[in-house]
């Protein structure tokens, strides 16, 4: 049976990143995508920066695209070079953290992205979201 994250999980994902966040002191914009890709669910907190809102939404889109977190990719690329200005040329791949995947009995059913806030304080608040769901 495949399993699919809900829009009922997606939200909540979504809200729990917003609370984290507003604990934390910053302002975000949180996604959540099912595993092809397509967003679930969005929340966009007052004040959050605008360009942002695609960023989270395209750390949704790498983190369920390759099953591993965004902020990854800096030892995955090691040394070299030409593949991260390759890489860098890819619409919608982040090579930078704040991307979850969303991961349900060892399947791959989403991503979760934030941004907003650094690096680190994104992520924290994408696996604020994917506990409030019972998956981290």
């Amino acid at each position: 049976m495949m399993h699919v994250i809900t829009s009922e999980a997606a939200a909540a994902a979504t809200q729990a990143a917003v609370a984290h966040a507003e604990a934390l002191g910053i302002r975000i914009n949180v996604a959540v995508t099912d595993a092809s890709g397509v967003l679930m669910a969005f929340l966009r907190m007052p004040g959050a920066f605008l360009h942002s809102i695609d960023i989270a939404i395209d750390k949704a889109y790498t983190a369920a695209s390759f099953g591993f977190p965004t902020s990854q990719w800096g030892s995955v690329l090691g040394q070299d070079e030409l593949l991260r200005i390759g890489l860098n040329q890819r619409a919608r791949l982040v090579l930078f953290g704040g991307g979850l995947p969303v991961v349900e009995n060892g399947q791959r059913i989403g991503g979760i992205g934030v941004s907003g806030g650094s690096a680190e304080q994104d992520e924290l608040c994408a696996l604020a979201g994917l506990r409030a769901i019972g998956l981290a």
